[in-house]
């Protein structure tokens, strides 16, 4: 950040005559370290302009870019016991909850909502990872569950954007049981004949991924989303051996099967309505 600090910043003061220049008018990319106005920016839904390297999302601009324009509702989610283990690390649980909710405004790392998408209804489930670290406890469970349960009220598909850490360590087993729980929500859903859609976006690891994460109808994966269980370290011990480059990436995913697609995310509305559409059987019958 030295060359826009030392010289782009003072550089603007000098040509506006002014001192109060906004701290985040310039956004660099983490890729290739590039400078673009965060207007640009947000105008490409975070996506380098440069590299076209996709930047983390928060869920409200998750939710605003996949539903027609006004056209969703968040929905309220079961709550669940907050600290059901008293764990306690270097800090207790309670106060990692506290202060992750104090953060982001929100209860924990599900939102759940319903609207329109591409004039198609749909139940969309997004993941927050800036919710400690999007870590899968009980409340996610029961949001997903709570979600697939409104996609079969609804006759909706039920559309899941993954971001996570895995399982949340601090709720111990209760954590691990939430992978055959969101299990049996995609069953919910798959059972009443309705489209699945999983979008996975970066990073999704660990017991999310070893649950529902690979089970839907379509997987669809952001450009260049890390993607897998265990680190890559952690896999080279294990096997012994050197793993090719970039093999938990969306891209080498794809190329083995894994996906179905790779879809940019100023693409990606599109491209679910357009799947939505192919997807709804019953509608089609029915007409």
């Amino acid at each position: 950040m030295s060359w826009l600090t030392e010289y782009v910043r003072p550089k603007i003061r000098t040509l506006l005559g002014r001192r109060d220049v906004p701290e985040n008018l310039w956004v660099q990319c983490p890729a290739c370290e590039q400078m673009m106005f965060h207007t640009d920016l947000e105008k490409n839904l975070k996506v380098c302009t440069h590299c076209g390297h996709h930047m983390r999302a928060s869920v409200t601009e998750r939710l605003a870019w996949t539903f027609d324009a006004g056209s969703f509702a968040r929905i309220e989610l079961p709550k669940t016991p907050a600290d059901p283990l008293r764990f306690r690390d270097s800090q207790r649980y309670t106060e990692r909850l506290k202060s992750a909710r104090e953060k982001t405004g929100l209860d924990d790392a599900l939102v759940v909502a319903h609207g329109a998408v591409g004039g198609h209804r749909a139940v969309v489930a997004v993941m927050v990872f800036e919710f400690m670290g999007g870590s899968m406890g009980a409340a996610v469970g029961e949001g997903l569950l709570a979600a697939a349960r409104l996609a079969v009220l609804q006759e909706a598909p039920l559309i899941v954007f993954t971001a996570s850490g895995g399982a949340r360590m601090q709720e111990g087993a209760v954590s691990l049981m939430q992978m055959p729980r969101t299990v049996i929500a995609t069953q919910l859903v798959k059972e009443a004949g309705l489209p699945f859609i999983v979008v996975l976006t970066d990073p999704t690891t660990g017991g999310v991924t070893a649950s529902f994460t690979m089970l839907g109808d379509i997987q669809i994966a952001e450009p260049g989303a890390l993607i897998g269980f265990a680190g890559a370290r952690v896999i080279e011990q294990t096997v012994r051996e050197k793993l090719p480059e970039g093999f938990q990436r969306a891209e080498y995913l794809l190329e083995h099967g894994i996906l179905d697609m790779v879809v940019k995310r100023t693409e990606l509305a599109a491209t679910l309505a357009r799947i939505i559409g192919l997807l709804r059987v019953k509608e089609l019958e029915a007409a």
